[in-house]
């Protein structure tokens, strides 16, 4: 990185977006340097930095976004020496700043600038867990089938009653009587609107459940229900190791169908103009 490319130190996000803007560039479409935003960001790694980064293009991908359109490798001079970077679209900074460690001050002060954003256009994603909901809940999607699959190959014939016993594990109660303690009607899919930390658990219970059957070669309805309860009370017993509400109580999150649809206009709304003028990120 060249001197010309630092960062003015008295630069913080909750400056003027023309601050933010200025360090902008053109080629091809209007770009970010990931570099100068990790300096920005306060991250000392950059090994950090990258998974962050990471977390955006599977953001993208979740949203059926193309990456190319806003996150595209490149190369950069650091103390003559080249290393990798990335040319990052304002949505793409959105998405990292919204992915970044809260805990640091930079990068809750960049939060707060592109939440800013977010609700000077309307209606937009304002919470980093609303972004990584999007992402579990895809990751639980492809785990369901997974599992679904090699419960039916190891003799499972009811697949909603295998379902089910895993729920009954976690939450002691059925899928039905959980819906109803949620206060969800019977069109509402109940994963669309669990919050990161009960995504999280059930996809590690769905993960479990496939590993031990697999692992242990369980075969028939009964015996593999049996596994699915276990596993699922066991994920249920480390959550109240942890403490907080049991997992039944945790409270809903925003339909994350809606959260897909205003992240996909909130792109829209990022987006330059140079950005939509037939060319392609990166392309002279």
């Amino acid at each position: 990185m060249t001197a010309g490319d630092e960062i003015p130190e008295v630069f913080q996000f909750e400056d003027e977006a023309a601050s933010f803007d200025a360090l902008g560039k053109e080629n091809g479409f209007r770009y970010w340097s990931a570099r100068q935003l990790q300096a920005l960001l306060g991250y000392a790694s950059w090994k950090s930095f990258e998974q962050v980064v990471n977390k955006a293009v599977a953001a993208c991908m979740t949203l059926g976004i193309p990456v190319i359109e806003n996150i595209l490798q490149t190369q950069t001079v650091i103390d003559d020496v080249e290393a990798p970077d990335y040319k990052l679209s304002k949505f793409a900074c959105y998405l990292v700043a919204m992915n970044g460690d809260p805990k640091i001050e930079a990068v809750a002060k960049a939060q707060a600038y592109f939440a800013a954003i977010a609700e000077a256009v309307q209606k937009y994603v304002k919470s980093a867990e609303d972004i990584e909901r999007l992402d579990i809940r895809m990751q639980l999607r492809d785990r369901e089938k997974g599992l679904s699959s090699v419960a039916s190959r190891h003799g499972v014939e009811t697949y909603a009653f295998f379902q089910d016993a895993g729920y009954r594990g976690l939450y002691n109660m059925s899928l039905r009587q959980l819906r109803q303690h949620k206060g969800l009607d019977g069109k509402q899919v109940l994963l669309d609107f669990m919050g990161k930390r009960e995504l999280a658990a059930n996809l590690f219970r769905l993960t479990e459940t496939q590993a031990r059957i697999e692992n242990n070669d369980i075969r028939g309805q009964k015996p593999l229900e049996v596994a699915a309860s276990d596993v699922g009370r066991e994920v249920r017993a480390m959550m109240l190791k942890q403490g907080g509400a049991p997992p039944e109580d945790l409270p809903l999150r925003a339909d994350i169908k809606k959260i897909g649809t205003d992240l996909r206009a909130t792109h829209k709304q990022l987006k330059k103009p140079a950005a939509g003028k037939g060319k392609k990120p990166g392309k002279k």
